[in-house]
């Protein structure tokens, strides 16, 4: 019970490693594994007789049974694998694939149903024949399959190869005119040893048609034949026979004892049933060695997937890693350039800088009746070279990193100043006038910036120093005082006020930008996680198949 149980787990695993495989259903592979496991648990032995066509492998088997059960002819006609079971009385069973059953009495259905067509074809529309006779060989559970000849054509080559794995002794019948030929020895390699099989029985066939110096000749090589190939069989049991298979069956059906005696057909008769009182008792013995071949193939499909798997996975994350890598240079790139950006804006903004650089000029500008053009040619052109210089970073890192754009950073003026002037005095001085105006204002604007306003600055304290020597400040005088402290303070006020709302603005956009410029690991590709778990059950069924087969092997010592 335990070891059906092993049997169960262990063809689980390979048909799991079938599917993580993704095996083509018509490969060789796929087809060998499943039939391997579906024999692994299958009652009763089967003994199959192959070799090429015309080699009498019919014939042997009608001398087994004593029966001309099988269709034989001097022309190969064997075009199914007929299987022979037990039955009460002689009657044949053809299954069609499309489900149709014939059951008759005899075999004669067999000329039409289980030979090749005149174009030496096998029938498509067939699933399975079947023989039901009476002979006690077949009592135990045991199932004679005479397979099609070889060497005629690739479909048949191929239904003989598929069934030969799931037979638990092998007849290979040979001509001893043609003894071994490359291609048998080919065939016993490729289709029997290399796959496990090692329950095998040479049967020679035709030895009575040779002349007796040619007989010791054959015998010299069947010798050789037979050392040369050790099969798993009873230490007591050869693993070479010579049967003459037509005078073996003759003798059978005339019921001449001696004659079968001769033909070497009692001799290996015996063999047989000392082969099946043997095996029968340990069927794992037959079965293992094939399943091992299987899931040693099974194996190394599964390693070479793996390996190719775990190759593609580097190179991916290998990839995934460079573009982590470059993605956090750019960064630290972008974060540079980006801080330095907005570190010269928020200088600029600074309100000292903004009174030092430019109130003499604002001041200038509203007594000229100028503000709009001033802070349209001189104030914003830097406003924008700066704002743009900061946008750039933030541009480059949502498109380097595919992420959506913060709101614009729209540094906007205030409004203008407002200047309400006083009343000018009664006697006011048009020339005192004028030139009070002209110096306070056309020189600073013209010159513009620090040097502008220390020139008004040094203006007005020499006419004011003058005007203080004469002890003469005139009433005018005062006005125009009075005017260019209101322009000052207008232009003052604005300027402070650009300065607040604009770095407020700054800093709020810098919060937004610093998100995205803000680099964060990725998930790993989907392609990653997806072969990584495709390795893990590639290992992991790997190892369950390993698993057991060791617990298999223990079982059997």
């Amino acid at each position: 019970m335990e070891q059906e149980h092993n049997y169960k787990t262990l063809v689980n695993n390979l048909q799991t490693a079938l599917t993580l495989l993704e095996i083509d259903k018509n490969s060789q592979l796929y087809q060998d594994t499943i039939s391997v496991c579906n024999h692994l648990s299958k009652p009763g032995f089967q003994i199959a007789v192959f070799g090429p066509f015309n080699y009498g492998k019919s014939t042997l088997i009608n001398a087994i049974l004593g029966n001309r059960a099988l269709p034989i002819d001097i022309i190969p006609t064997t075009g199914a694998a007929i299987s022979v079971k037990y039955g009460d009385e002689l009657k044949t069973k053809i299954t069609f694939i499309d489900g149709r059953q014939i059951n008759q009495n005899g075999t004669e259905i067999l000329k039409e149903f289980a030979i090749l067509d005149g174009d030496r074809r096998m029938r498509e529309d067939v699933a399975s024949v079947q023989v039901f006779c009476p002979h006690p060989l077949l009592q135990n559970n045991v199932e004679l399959l005479d397979l099609p000849g070889t060497n005629d054509r690739e479909a048949q080559d191929k239904l003989v190869r598929d069934k030969l794995l799931t037979a638990d002794l092998i007849i290979q019948v040979l001509d001893s005119r043609q003894l071994m030929t490359l291609t048998e020895r080919e065939k016993l390699h490729d289709w029997l040893i290399d796959r496990g099989i090692k329950t095998i029985v040479f049967v020679v066939n035709f030895l009575n048609l040779l002349e007796a110096e040619d007989q010791k000749e054959v015998y010299k090589r069947l010798r050789f034949v037979a050392e040369s190939f050790r099969a798993d069989l009873p230490s007591n049991i050869s693993n070479l026979y010579r049967v003459d298979a037509l005078p073996a069956l003759r003798s059978r059906l005339k019921g001449d004892v001696a004659a079968a005696q001769s033909s070497g057909l009692v001799m290996f008769e015996s063999a047989l049933q000392s082969i099946l009182a043997a095996k029968q008792e340990k069927m794992e013995d037959i079965r293992l060695p094939r399943v091992v071949t299987i899931a040693t193939q099974i194996k190394q499909s599964l390693q070479a997937k793996a390996q190719n798997i775990a190759s593609e996975l580097e190179t991916i994350e290998n990839k995934h890693n460079a573009k982590i890598e470059i993605q956090q240079k750019a960064e630290k790139l972008i974060k540079q350039g980006f801080i330095t950006s907005v570190l010269e804006l928020r200088n600029w903004l600074d309100e000292q800088t903004l009174l030092y650089r430019y109130q003499s000029e604002a001041t200038a500008a509203l007594q000229q009746g100028q503000f709009s053009n001033w802070e349209r040619n001189f104030l914003q052109p830097k406003l924008v070279q700066l704002q743009e210089s900061i946008v750039k970073w933030v541009t480059q890192a949502s498109e380097f990193f595919n992420r959506p754009q913060p709101e614009t950073l729209s540094i906007t003026f205030p409004t203008h100043p407002q200047v309400n002037l006083p009343n000018k005095p009664t006697n006011s001085d048009s020339f005192a006038d004028t030139a009070s105006v002209g110096v306070a204002t056309g020189l600073g604007w013209v010159l513009g910036g620090p040097v502008g306003a220390a020139v008004v600055g040094s203006a007005a304290y020499i006419l004011n120093k003058s005007l203080n020597n004469d002890n003469q400040q005139t009433t005018e005088q005062s006005y125009h005082n009075q005017l260019l402290q209101l322009y000052t303070d207008a232009a003052k006020d604005y300027l402070i006020r650009f300065s607040k709302e604009s770095l407020e603005k700054l800093v709020k956009y810098q919060e937004n930008a610093e998100k995205i410029i803000n680099f964060q690991m990725p998930e790993p590709p989907l392609d990653v996680t997806t072969k990584r778990s495709q390795l893990t059950l590639l290992n992991g069924c790997k190892e369950n198949i390993d698993r057991e087969l060791d617990s298999l092997k223990t079982g059997l010592t």
